[in-house]
């Protein structure tokens, strides 16, 4: 399956304007033995970034692992504007960064959108974007965004085994600190010969585990397994409309609305400290010691749930599942009046 994916190159010469800004002191970070930084934990900042990738900078001719931004920039399908996230890639990006298509880095035949892609499809973006295996990958939203679709491209690399990858937090930031940028035109990479590793189905939830557990909801059979929707309270609740049109709002039996936004910063749209994110959970009534699985409308803001739980540094990653269908698939296979979609 063919791939129109958009890259960058970084190399001089090409029709991009840059924009270079101020020079971050460097801060301690973990080498390699290649002599490389490697990035310590999966949320970064912009500094630690920059200074990632003033020590590895890229030549033709290195074989060392390199550190590469990845943009993941994502709109909803009822965007006002009609943006796209490759028109604003070209627009402001992090220099030598690449496009993540989300809209095209899925699996076509699924009725579904943003299902995991398959293992060729995966193959096939990832030769097409000229990553290698061992690259350090930083994915990251536009700077309106800010942080919305890149959790979920940095979870679907790790559940196509290519765990070295980390998320920024966040663009926005980067630019109002005064990180360098570039826009203009975009330069194809070359292709590189990467294998896909190992997947992880543990990280994976599935409709007919989530049917099960909806169904067994108040009987005792799904108890400690805690369902968490990331869509707004109304979607939730059913008292607004979903986006995609004639799709019915509600939720699942014995899920909890835990909107995405509310892990995030308002000012910043940067995710909120491990403190905060604890604080919001024990509120909510989530117990962080519990299995969940996390949804959202097709599965790409759920991801900012489970990095929210993720940096809460408790439980263990097989404790931790996205449902990839999300509410799109629920609403489409269960029937309105089999009580699996409720109100209120």
């Amino acid at each position: 399956m063919a791939l129109a994916v958009l890259r960058y190159s970084g190399h001089s010469g090409f029709s991009s304007r840059i924009t270079l800004a101020r020079s971050a002191i460097i801060t301690p970070l973990r080498f390699s033995q290649h002599r490389s930084i490697s990035l310590s934990s999966y949320l970064v900042t912009p500094q630690e970034l920059n200074d990632a990738l003033k020590i590895n900078v890229r030549t033709k001719i290195s074989t060392s692992p390199r550190v590469i931004p990845l943009c993941a920039t994502w709109f909803m399908p009822n965007d006002p504007t009609k943006r796209t996230g490759i028109e604003a890639f070209k627009k402001c990006r992090i220099p030598q960064a690449r496009f993540f298509d989300l809209d095209e880095v899925k699996d076509h035949d699924s009725p579904y959108p943003h299902m995991l892609p398959t293992r060729e499809g995966f193959k096939e973006a990832m030769q097409s974007l000229g990553i290698r295996r061992d690259d350090e990958l930083v994915v990251y939203d536009s700077e309106e965004l800010g942080l919305f679709s890149a959790p979920r491209v940095g979870w679907t690399l790790r559940v196509f085994g290519h765990n070295n990858v980390h998320v920024l937090n966040n663009f926005k930031v980067w630019v109002q600190e005064g990180y360098p940028t570039e826009s203009g035109h975009v330069v194809p990479e070359e292709r590189s010969n990467y294998e896909v590793g190992d997947f992880a189905p543990e990280m994976v939830a599935h409709f007919a585990e989530m049917k099960e557990i909806a169904q067994a909801y108040g009987k005792g059979g799904s108890e400690g397994i805690q369902i968490l929707d990331a869509r707004p309270e109304g979607r939730f609740t059913g008292r607004d409309k979903e986006p995609r049109p004639g799709l019915p709002s509600g939720h699942m039996p014995g899920s909890t609305s835990l909107p995405f936004s509310e892990l995030l910063d308002p000012v910043t749209k940067t995710l909120l400290p491990a403190p905060e994110l604890r604080k919001i959970f024990e509120v909510k009534g989530i117990n962080l010691k519990e299995p969940s699985i996390s949804c959202c409308g097709t599965g790409v803001t759920s991801a900012i749930i489970d990095l929210a739980l993720k940096e809460a540094a408790e439980g263990s990653p097989g404790d931790r599942r996205i449902y990839d269908g999300s509410w799109t698939e629920w609403a489409l296979r269960v029937k309105e009046n089999s009580g699996l979609i409720q109100k209120g």
